[in-house]
């Protein structure tokens, strides 16, 4: 079961405001125990800079750098809690590494998980954050918008950036019955989707709407100098 070394050494003050970061999530509507158990397990000020870990638990998007952002803890629960529900173990690919939270979320979930991160500094903080809290994620880094297909099938996919549509190719590396978790729309408010893949076919729920930072790609937005 992945995510069990995450409490190693824990701060007794962090693990209180977890809990009350949990308890704000649950006002807010996240119900599923087990998405609430992995975040009050997953010690998200690991993922935040140093500067900003006495915030690390209010419900905000902090910056992680190039531009980038780790998104508020109810939008990875809203995100989490739709892929638990329709895809409640396997393997999944998570595009867009970030800091690594959703990783290890993920990972504490017991999710077979993969990632990647096209940005290098992003990858290699978030690799130092996984590896100190010994989460057992595999990595890339390169252009998410076109997959991972020496692992595929994977049984869930989530896009934690901004799209203009579901990328063909990971649309392709779904398992036939799997899942992808995506925010579609324009750069500046999109609306969570989920597609079930069913053969050749692919099927789409909408949910609320979010903002997030593009995802740039092949089959993203295009790509802008860092």
């Amino acid at each position: 079961m992945g995510g069990m070394s995450v409490l190693a050494g824990d701060d007794g003050d962090m693990a209180r405001q977890r809990r009350e970061m949990v308890e704000q999530l649950k006002s807010y509507g996240i119900s599923n125990p087990r998405v609430l158990d992995a975040f009050v397990n997953v010690r998200r000020h690991q993922f935040v800079e140093q500067r900003m870990r006495a915030y690390a638990y209010d419900d905000c998007a902090w910056p992680i750098g190039y531009g980038q952002t780790i998104s508020q803890p109810y939008t990875v629960a809203y995100m989490t809690s739709l892929l638990v529900e329709r895809c409640p173990s396997g393997k999944v690919l998570e595009i867009g590494t970030g800091s690594g939270y959703q990783a290890a979320i993920l990972d504490a979930l017991g999710y077979r998980v993969f990632t990647i991160e096209r940005i290098a500094g992003l990858y290699e903080m978030a690799g130092r954050s996984l590896d100190s809290l010994g989460i057992p994620v595999a990595r890339r880094l390169g252009d998410g918008t076109l997959g991972w297909p020496e692992e595929a099938p994977f049984d869930g996919i989530v896009i934690t950036a901004a799209a203009p549509h579901a990328p063909a190719p990971l649309l392709d590396q779904l398992a036939d019955g799997g899942v992808m978790v995506v925010p579609i729309g324009d750069l500046g408010f999109q609306q969570m989707t989920v597609v079930r893949r069913s053969g050749s076919k692919f099927e789409h729920e909408v949910f609320h709407g979010f903002a997030f930072v593009p995802l740039y790609g092949r089959e993203g937005w295009p790509d802008t100098p860092e």
